[in-house]
């Protein structure tokens, strides 16, 4: 580490502490050469993780955008925001074990339906109609059709 008064790079650790419940070290340095002390911070990097959208286009994931689609999918249906939360999670958990840098929005729409159907059927149905851009009514019927088979099983 390069000291910030005279550029030497002959440095000692003098304190270490995490931060930010393990996210960060704060390390507390002693310059050798002309003994003033500084402090610098030691982070993982984070390379955020692109969405590839089905245009080609490419964005960087956003949380509160995956969020506020599942809200309107849910509107007026008897979910609770905790669970809403939660399947935001479960996706962001997922993407980032599974992909290092760039994920295709069909993904994580695909990933999105899953638990979806698990937690409201009218809310999956919704999701899946703008996801999927139903063309006519019967694409709509065949997901409701699906839908009701699965159920039936």
């Amino acid at each position: 580490m390069k000291c910030p008064y005279c550029g030497s790079l002959d440095n000692k650790v003098t304190d270490s502490r995490l931060k930010n419940s393990g996210a960060s070290i704060r390390r507390r340095r002693q310059c050798l050469s002309c003994k003033r002390r500084f402090t610098t911070y030691e982070y993982i990097e984070e390379l955020p993780l692109m969405v590839v959208k089905k245009d080609g286009r490419r964005e960087p994931f956003d949380r509160k955008k995956l969020l506020a689609g599942i809200l309107k999918a849910c509107e007026k249906r008897p979910v609770g925001m905790d669970k809403l939360e939660e399947i935001v999670d479960n996706a962001e958990r997922t993407l980032n074990q599974n992909f290092e840098q760039e994920v295709l929005s069909s993904e994580i729409g695909e990933l999105i339906m899953k638990q979806l159907y698990e937690l409201d059927e009218v809310a999956y149905v919704r999701f899946a109609s703008v996801y999927r851009q139903f063309k006519d009514i019967n694409h709509f019927m065949k997901e409701l059709k699906g839908l009701l088979n699965t159920k039936a099983e």
